[in-house]
């Protein structure tokens, strides 16, 4: 009797220690995946700006009013996001831009980045609905002060947004310049503004872009403690010592033909 509890014991080890084995391993790498991330030392300012740029659009309004270096038709909106497709251009996301610069992460072989400014509904109604129809993904820069209201997104569409895999990032609580901050104006305009998001989507907000494309020296300090990772300005150069935290971007004027665009954005760009 007891050889044959000895058997059926040694028959349940090696039947299940092979299973414990296999689940164990991915653990392990995955963990090691993680500590290999968080120990790599992030690029110097002159690696980072060594890296191949890559074009990160800026739209506002997307409206049938008046051509402006805001304004887009939306029927030109749609043309450029079929000309992107067809040219095979990939959408990518603020993280896979980061991991790009700051530890040279691959990037698909022709990427670009679509982003939106201050809140608008038609970035909704149309930009969203647009990029969808190419799996593109977009970021939208949230203006606080204007969530809810008329002509604006709600509460409920930024989730909406972020649940399908765009990401929603800081641009301010009301729009003020960040070169006339005091340290009080940054408790509202980045602190407050960016848990008000978070409270709305789940998920942190780790990007910023100014207003108006305008920075100095000292939101830099402003931006790293409040756990912004990097920031966005418009199309001037990219400072020599903080560049992920004045990574470029161009406005696409509504007046621009799309083959002008792609010429603009190469040219922009270094491409």
């Amino acid at each position: 009797m007891k050889n044959c509890f000895l058997v059926l014991a040694l028959f349940v080890f090696f039947s299940c220690n092979p299973t414990n084995e296999k689940t164990a391993v991915p653990a392990a790498s995955a963990a090691k995946q993680q500590s290999d991330t968080a120990t790599t030392p992030i690029a110097d300012a002159a690696t980072v700006l060594s890296r191949t740029q890559v074009p990160v659009l800026c739209y506002h309004h997307i409206q049938n009013t008046r051509l402006s270096e805001y304004m887009v038709f939306p029927a030109k909106f749609t043309e450029q996001m079929q000309a992107f497709a067809d040219s095979g251009y990939q959408t990518i996301l603020p993280d896979q831009l980061y991991n790009y610069l700051a530890y040279g992460k691959p990037l698909p072989a022709k990427p670009f980045m679509i982003t939106f400014d201050d809140t608008d509904a038609e970035q909704f109604t149309i930009g969203y609905t647009e990029m969808k129809k190419h799996n593109f993904k977009g970021v939208f820069f949230i203006m606080n002060i204007s969530i809810g209201r008329k002509r604006y997104m709600s509460k409920e569409q930024l989730k909406q947004l972020s649940d399908e895999g765009h990401v929603i990032a800081g641009h301010t609580w009301d729009h003020h310049k960040v070169t006339e901050y005091t340290p009080a104006d940054w408790d509202i305009q980045l602190t407050e503004a960016k848990q008000k998001l978070q409270s709305i989507t789940g998920k942190p907000v780790e990007y910023f872009a100014y207003p108006f494309g305008l920075w100095n020296a000292a939101a830099i300090p402003a931006l790293q403690q409040r756990g912004i990772k990097m920031a966005f300005q418009l199309s001037t150069k990219q400072d020599s010592l903080r560049p992920l935290y004045t990574v470029r971007r161009m406005i696409v004027p509504g007046y621009w033909s799309t083959p002008g665009l792609f010429k603009a954005m190469k040219k922009t760009f270094n491409l």
